[in-house]
């Protein structure tokens, strides 16, 4: 019997199944579908951020501040594949037509989808390994889990996210550790590494490398006492410090998701204990990440850098153990002007995908719309007369976050 004509209904299902069999990345991290967004894209989605209290003590009541904050995703990301055929491919089988034209533009989409979501490592201050060395055992994964159980992170939905050096040098390994059993058996033959520190790992080309900014010099605080509120650093969690020391006049002195310490902050741990004040110090400085490229000045080598987390000293907010000094040590993550892979540990609520229906135009004739779990894509179809072709366009619309991206880390390689 003849095959049944593929219509541009048959083809945003198909699609959609496509798209979200080749993710990676978004299909490991929180996922809405706003199917009340009316607007276009470079609009915005706010969430919520939940509200943190610490425990006061003894009998009588201790009233807390509430300070509830939002952050916002912004629909940005408008992205869509477009090709031409012949009408007569349309009478192909579905499986035919997909294998053909679908599922290339669908793993096209979705390896864009995902580069998108690895970018979002610059908002991560978490880091882990050794720059300029490849992870490749049990112990740098763990490093990863570590850093995410010294955060209070919740055990249950972490995922790794590998690139394919990092991946395939942990395979190795665990054909060392079990080379006759079921686990070794599964690294020889799929270079698959399954589940590793409490981690489902998985590799990707898509984690982004990160080339550490200039920093040269001998950079420090510039001035003491910058220590802001939680009120004052607000959903974004960040906040400006001024530095100096830097090489005198220098673009790029440091750049977007550079990592740095400063000497006398430490890290705390993130659940408040007893009183306002109440956090344990861990045993290793805070890292900072930079949110936004820094130049350096003249004479002094001043920049005025915009980190995250802020520098929060006391209340259930509390990121460090003090505030730097005056003149306190910064020392950058890495070497400058080198690139480092990005690999990512996280639990699925550090980071968040959006995505929106697009309207459906009234001038097309020939379109479709599919939505499910989280993921929406759109197909028109158009006829050219002159070259008896069609004209085939899958368009989504989407916006990325670091929502929460202390329950993140990077294991730099």
């Amino acid at each position: 019997m003849p095959n049944t004509l593929i219509t541009p209904s048959i083809i945003a299902k198909e699609a959609l199944m496509q798209l979200e069999n080749n993710t990676v990345m978004a299909n490991r991290v929180h996922r809405e579908y706003k199917k009340e967004f009316t607007g276009g894209q470079g609009d915005t989605v706010s969430i919520r951020k939940p509200v943190k209290f610490y425990t006061a003590d003894g009998a009588t009541r201790v009233n807390q501040d509430v300070e509830e904050k939002s952050t916002s995703i912004t629909i940005d990301q408008r992205k869509h594949v477009s090709w031409e055929f012949l009408t007569q491919d349309l009478t192909l089988s579905v499986e035919e037509y997909s294998e053909r034209y679908i599922k290339p533009a669908a793993i096209t989409l979705a390896n864009t989808m995902d580069r998108s979501l690895h970018n979002l490592y610059k908002g991560v201050w978490n880091s882990v390994g050794t720059p300029g060395t490849t992870p490749s055992s049990f112990a740098n994964i763990a490093d990863a889990a570590q850093r995410l159980d010294e955060m209070a992170v919740l055990s249950d939905g972490r995922s790794m996210v590998m690139n394919p050096a990092a991946h395939y040098a942990v395979a190795g390994n665990q054909l060392t550790l079990d080379s006759v059993g079921a686990m070794g058996k599964s690294a020889y033959e799929r270079a698959s590494v399954g589940y590793v520190a409490g981690f489902d790992t998985f590799a990707t080309q898509n984690v982004q490398s990160h080339t550490v900014g200039v920093a040269t010099g001998t950079p420090r605080v510039n001035g003491a006492g910058q220590e802001v509120t939680y009120a004052v650093a607000t959903g974004a969690n960040s906040q400006t410090l001024n530095t100096d020391g830097w090489t005198n006049s220098t673009s790029g002195i440091l750049r977007a998701g550079d990592v740095f310490t400063i000497a006398g902050v430490f890290a705390v741990n993130p659940v408040p204990g007893e009183g306002a004040t109440g956090k344990t110090q861990l045993p290793y400085l805070q890292q900072f990440t930079v949110l936004a490229d820094a130049d350096s000045g003249a004479t002094t080598g001043p920049a005025a850098l915009t980190i995250s987390p802020a520098i929060i000293t006391s209340g259930p907010f509390q990121t460090v153990s003090a505030a730097p000094a005056d003149n306190a040590v910064i020392t950058v993550f890495g070497t400058g002007g080198t690139a480092y892979p990005q690999n990512l540990g996280f639990h699925k609520n550090a980071f968040a995908l959006v995505t929106c229906p697009l309207q459906m135009p009234d001038g097309a004739a020939f379109k479709a719309r599919e939505s499910h779990n989280g993921l929406s894509i759109r197909v028109i179809k158009d006829y050219d007369i002159d070259t008896d072709k069609d004209v085939i366009r899958m368009d989504i619309l989407y916006g990325v976050k670091d929502i929460y991206p202390d329950l993140a880390s990077r294991l730099w390689g």
